[in-house]
């Protein structure tokens, strides 16, 4: 079946305009032109463009779903199946958060007792789930289910400060790293206050640090699309240039 821009744009429930737009960048491109210049969308873009919903719903910027769509690794079914795997997770976050938000207006109203602790549950095991999403399944696979597990039980007992002080990181790490990559230079010393934070960020999370799991971390980063996919949205290409940096940060700190 064929369908027009008009026509396609109706069933997806995205405008003709993003639909040209795709056409522009190449992310999206029509089966064939018509004798009357429209442009006539296939089965196979149709597949195409549900993946590209897909990807957008999930947090991935246009330029990151191009990579991916063009990877000569792209595997559909696996796709799918993967995409699968994350919507149960964030489902589960979702309830978790529910459930203490729920949790929170009956304390507020007096209809139950809330301790601090509890308060932050909810929102610690979204950071959990999180970081196994991103990072479970290749870091299990060489650090072994044991160090994980014992991870993610740090996590649980981080305090109010504690938790706070991650999500600062993160946003601290990111800015500085943007800001280091932009400079072009992975040996300079805003590169290093990035690793640095990044090192910082890491020990939250695991029961030791050394140099070998950070370069090896660094490595996942650059090999797995769904590892690129997260630092590049900080700018595209900012992954190379972490694992390039934290290589360096890495080498001096043997000195």
């Amino acid at each position: 079946m064929e369908y027009s821009v008009n026509k396609l744009s109706r069933m997806s429930g995205i405008s003709a305009r993003t639909l040209r737009h795709y056409d522009d960048i190449n992310l999206l491109k029509p089966k064939r032109i018509a004798t009357s210049g429209y442009r006539i969308y296939g089965c196979e873009e149709v597949d195409i463009l549900q993946q590209i919903l897909i990807y957008k719903e999930l947090g991935f910027s246009l330029s990151d779903i191009k990579i991916l769509l063009e990877s000569p690794e792209f595997n559909r079914d696996l796709t799918f199946s993967n995409h699968l795997f994350e919507l149960h997770k964030k489902r589960e976050q979702l309830d978790a958060l529910i459930n203490n938000v729920t949790k929170s207006i009956a304390a507020m109203r007096g209809e139950i007792v809330m301790s601090d602790k509890e308060k932050f549950e909810g929102l610690k095991q979204n950071l959990i789930d999180e970081n196994e999403e991103k990072y479970g399944e290749e870091i299990r696979a060489k650090y072994g289910n044991n160090a994980i597990d014992g991870s993610n039980a740090k996590v649980k007992g981080l305090t109010k400060e504690q938790y706070d002080e991650v999500q600062k990181l993160s946003d601290e790490l990111n800015d500085t790293l943007k800001a280091a990559f932009e400079q072009g230079d992975p040996t300079s010393d805003l590169a290093k206050k990035a690793c640095e934070l990044h090192k910082k960020w890491l020990c939250y999370f695991w029961d030791s640090y050394t140099k070998e799991m950070h370069l090896g971390v660094a490595q996942m980063y650059v090999s797995d699309p769904h590892f690129s996919a997260y630092y590049d949205k900080v700018a595209h290409g900012c992954t190379v240039f972490l694992r390039d940096a934290i290589h360096v940060f890495c080498e001096d700190e043997k000195e």
